[in-house]
């Protein structure tokens, strides 16, 4: 009997989930033409509520170099998942009764999931709970534990390089300071990767609690040292000295109360008092997840996807594909849940660009 497997992806949208789907899709075909794939649409949404697609190998070609996710997603709590799945309905199924419902009475043989962080915590629980799951590690932010990459973190790098390298040009004209926000609110490693690429003079990181007093030294440094501009790339979600300190809480309470709500212009509003120069900021946002997906990740997806359908072949379940020492393999779900993969204090990257003279907002700066 042909295998029936369902496919979600969850969560933030990223490059490459339908590359990674399409190498999941025609693995399996070339493998039985007759496999029936599941798509359910808008990620674990789809699955609570049988709303899904039959799909067929048409549905998967032409989809390589396509961004976002022809299956829609959304994001849904790991935290609400015993919640009911109808508010107004207290005695009835919960989210996770639902999703178990769903693929029991669609008699999958597995389900693959797409998803990041929380999406994994979810992912385990179903697992947990007797579902055959496989699982694709998609962000931006390179942020999950166990593997070494993750798919759409090179492309959205190259779109946030591409904006620090189109700066370089207004910034020196006019002998300013520019702050670009790059995304990543826990972890620094898209930020640290374009800051490093697109030749950043600053880089401050969520790992790396920064002085603002440090920052302005550093900025002044360079303009007294006759050079004509500095351009900080800053995680979205970096925090100074002080606000590493607070509870989350208290965090929370000072970004509420803010005016400004993106970190660049917090920064600025703080610079613009003890700065030389000039300072502007650029937020590019949620453009660095979007459109075609680079090279490097269409070519991940496609060995991360095929990985995926071998596995469910095998029936090795419970398990994410991901990369360990260069090689793809599956990690047991359950060593990955609930686990943040950040920029380690002593990774060769941070050592390196202190090394060419960048600064992370943490340096006693002298002369400044």
């Amino acid at each position: 009997m042909a295998l029936k497997v369902g496919m979600l992806t969850s969560g933030g949208d990223c490059q490459g989930l339908n590359s990674a789907m399409r190498g999941v899709a025609k693995r399996l075909y070339e493998y039985d033409k007759e496999t029936e794939i599941i798509g359910f649409l808008d990620g674990y949404a789809g699955l609570m509520l049988r709303n899904f697609r039959r799909m067929s190998a048409d549905d998967f070609s032409g989809i390589l170099t396509v961004g976002g996710t022809i299956l829609g997603t959304s994001r849904q709590s790991f935290k609400t998942m015993q919640d009911p799945l109808f508010a107004n309905q207290k005695d009835g199924p919960t989210k996770l009764d639902a999703m178990i419902g769903t693929y029991k009475e669609l008699d999958l043989d597995a389900l693959v999931i797409l998803g990041g962080n929380g999406s994994h915590k979810t992912a385990n629980l179903l697992s947990e709970k007797g579902l055959n799951i496989i699982s694709l590690p998609k962000t931006i932010d390179n942020d999950i534990w166990g593997t070494e990459m993750t798919f759409g973190f090179q492309s959205a790098v190259n779109i946030a390089t591409e904006v620090i390298d189109g700066i370089h040009s207004t910034a020196s004209s006019h002998g300013r300071v520019f702050i670009v926000e790059i995304m990543g609110h826990k972890v620094g490693w898209m930020t640290l990767h374009a800051g490093i690429a697109g030749g950043a003079d600053v880089i401050l990181i969520p790992e790396i609690p920064y002085d603002p007093m440090a920052v302005a030294a550093a900025v002044n440094k360079r303009a007294r040292e006759h050079k004509r501009f500095s351009i900080i790339a800053i995680a979205e979600g970096a925090k100074t000295k002080e606000e590493a300190k607070m509870s989350k809480s208290e965090y929370n309470g000072k970004i509420e109360n803010s005016p400004l709500i993106s970190v660049a212009y917090r920064l600025a509003a703080v610079l613009d008092k003890l700065s030389i120069q000039e300072v502007r900021c650029v937020v590019p946002g949620h453009f660095q997840r979007g459109g075609t997906p680079s090279a490097y990740d269409r070519v991940l997806t496609t060995s991360l996807g095929v990985e995926a359908a071998d596995m469910i072949l095998n029936k090795k379940y419970g398990k994410m594909v991901g990369i360990v020492n260069s090689k793809i393999v599956g990690i047991p779900l359950k060593e990955v849940a609930g686990k943040l993969k950040t920029v380690p204090m002593d990774h060769y990257l941070i050592s390196d660009a202190r090394k060419t003279g960048i600064y992370f907002g943490d340096e006693k700066i002298d002369n400044a």
